[in-house]
């Protein structure tokens, strides 16, 4: 059902938000299926199934990373140490601390990448579980010298995940708030940063609130591949 999952989803999005099939314990055969669709953009929230998946699947896979990510798991993402650079990562949707981007900016700098593409995470939802900066953090930490000195990082925008709740008006006000910050960034500190454009929000219970609140991206796993089975632990294959 993957094709017609993709094929009834599509039609659903207006063509300025991109689609972010969340392929995370899913096999690569599925991914497979979804790519011989014409899917391109996938995203996985393990630093090492991630990489597993990049190195034997098409390499004009667009990759993303979902995932709270973990300092001692950037090598995965990359490849430098192994030697399996090919395919490399699009985009790294969760970015919550300052350590994080001083970590990814120093594996840059010993790597030679130049270009680290990343969002901002936002804490949105009313649950203590999710990730992210406040507003305040956020703006705080935009005017630090520490920030200032990333020069192998290139914020492009800000992610958000809202509280997993039937009431669509607070939905609705997560998102729009986040939108709000993401204007207000925009127009200030990053004004003369054109890559500051992407505002990922939705999955694959509230997509369609997001998009009315301003999404440019959604990150949508069981509406294509189905319902996960947590059960089955994913192990890498590799060193």
């Amino acid at each position: 059902m993957i094709k017609e999952n993709l094929l009834h989803l599509r039609e659903t999005l207006p063509a300025n938000v991109k689609l972010i099939a969340v392929s995370k314990t899913k096999p690569a055969t599925d991914i497979q299926q979804a790519y011989d669709c014409g899917q391109l953009a996938f995203g996985e929230n393990k630093a090492q199934e991630l990489r597993d998946k990049r190195i034997a699947l098409p390499q004009d896979i667009e990759w993303h990373f979902l995932g709270h990510l973990q300092t001692n798991k950037i090598k995965y993402l990359f490849g430098a140490e192994s030697g399996h650079t090919q395919n490399p990562l699009r985009l790294i949707h969760g970015i919550d601390s300052l350590r994080l981007l001083e970590e990814l900016n120093t594996y840059a700098d010993k790597h030679q990448i130049d270009n680290i593409r990343v969002l901002l995470q936002v804490h949105i939802a009313q649950e203590e579980t999710k990730f992210g900066f406040s507003r305040d953090e956020i703006l705080q930490l935009c005017n630090t010298p520490a920030f200032a000195s990333l020069t192998h990082i290139n914020v492009c925008g800000l992610m958000g995940v809202a509280t997993n709740t039937p009431d669509e008006s607070q939905v609705h006000n997560e998102f729009a708030g986040l939108r709000r910050l993401f204007e207000e960034l925009k127009s200030g500190y990053f004004a003369n940063n054109a890559a500051f454009s992407e505002l990922s929000m939705g999955m694959t219970g509230d997509y369609r609130i997001a998009i009315e609140e301003g999404s440019t991206m959604v990150r949508i796993g069981s509406a294509i591949f189905g319902e996960r089975d947590y059960s089955k632990s994913y192990k890498s294959t590799l060193v």
